[in-house]
C-alpha cells in the first residue's frame, strides 16, 4: 500500500514539492553561511519526495542554533514552502481519492517551517536509534 500511495504521491504533489525544495536549497547553498539550510531542504526534499513508510523526528541536542536556524528559515523559505503544502493539501482533499494525499501534505507543514533539529527515519523501526545524543 506504501509503494501506490507513494507512486501517486509522486505525480500528483511530491515531484513539485520536492522540487520546490531542491530550489529553495540550491539558493540557501550559494551563500556559506546559509548552506545548513541548503543541506536541510534537500534532505527535505527527499522526504517529500517518497514520504509514506518514513517519518520525521527530533533529535535531541538540537539546541538554541535550531532553533535560531528555523526562526531564520521560516522568515525566507519556510512560509512559502508550507503556503505550497497547504495549497496542494487543499487541492489533493477535493477528491475522495486524494484525502490521505491531502493530510500528508498537511502533516508536512510543520517540517517545511522548522527543518532544522529533525530526522528521517524508517516507520518500522524504533526512532530511538536516530536520535543525536
Amino acid at each position: 500500500m506504501r509503494i501506490i500511495l507513494n507512486l501517486i504521491w509522486l505525480v500528483f504533489a511530491g515531484f513539485w514539492m520536492a522540487l520546490a525544495y531542491v530550489v529553495a536549497g540550491i539558493v540557501c547553498c550559494i551563500l556559506i553561511i546559509t548552506i545548513p539550510f541548503g543541506i536541510a531542504s534537500f534532505r527535505i526534499a527527499n522526504y517529500a519526495l517518497w514520504p509514506f513508510g518514513r517519518t520525521i523526528v527530533d533529535r535531541r541536542g538540537a539546541g538554541v542554533g535550531s532553533l535560531i536556524g528555523n526562526v531564520i528559515w521560516i522568515i525566507f523559505a519556510g512560509i512559502w514552502l508550507a503556503i505550497g503544502h497547504v495549497l496542494t493539501g487543499i487541492a489533493l482533499c477535493v477528491t475522495i481519492i486524494g484525502i490521505p494525499l491531502g493530510l500528508a501534505n498537511f502533516k508536512l507543514i510543520p517540517v517545511s517551517l522548522m527543518p532544522l533539529g529533525k530526522a528521517i527515519v524508517p516507520v518500522d523501526r524504533g526512532t530511538e536509534a536516530y536520535y543525536r545524543p
